[in-house]
């Protein structure tokens, strides 16, 4: 739960269609959470993937047929303009969210004021 409860509550509504996890035992939780798939939002967390599976291979996959084609070309020959790789785009560090949410109206407004005054 310390790790990141937002994504073990997505996961465990996706996968168990359980809303509130708070109303079930700690074990059942745990029980539950040891069911996730490894692709589960809270099993990647603790893996530091950024990626499922599928998504890593089908990366890899458009990377590896990219350089083939771009090794076919005058470019290549040239050593210029060698296509981008999808996958250490992907595995990149995720950018600051664009938009912050706030658990209460006070907190906002703390923020809001904090803004304001510059």
């Amino acid at each position: 739960m310390h790790l990141d409860e937002e994504a073990i509550i997505c996961d465990l509504a996706e996968t168990y269609h359980v809303l509130d996890y708070r109303g079930l035992s700690p074990s059942l939780v745990a029980i539950l959470c040891s069911g996730l798939s490894n692709d589960s939002r809270i099993k990647r967390k603790i893996a530091n993937r950024k990626t499922t599976l599928e998504e890593f291979m089908l990366a890899a996959l458009v990377d590896r047929v990219s350089l083939l084609v771009w090794a076919k070309t005058e470019d290549a020959q040239k050593g210029r303009n060698k296509p981008k790789s999808i996958l250490s785009i992907l595995e990149k560090e995720e950018a600051e969210p664009m938009y912050k949410g706030f658990d209460s109206i006070e907190e906002f407004e703390r923020k809001r004021a904090e803004f304001l005054r510059g």
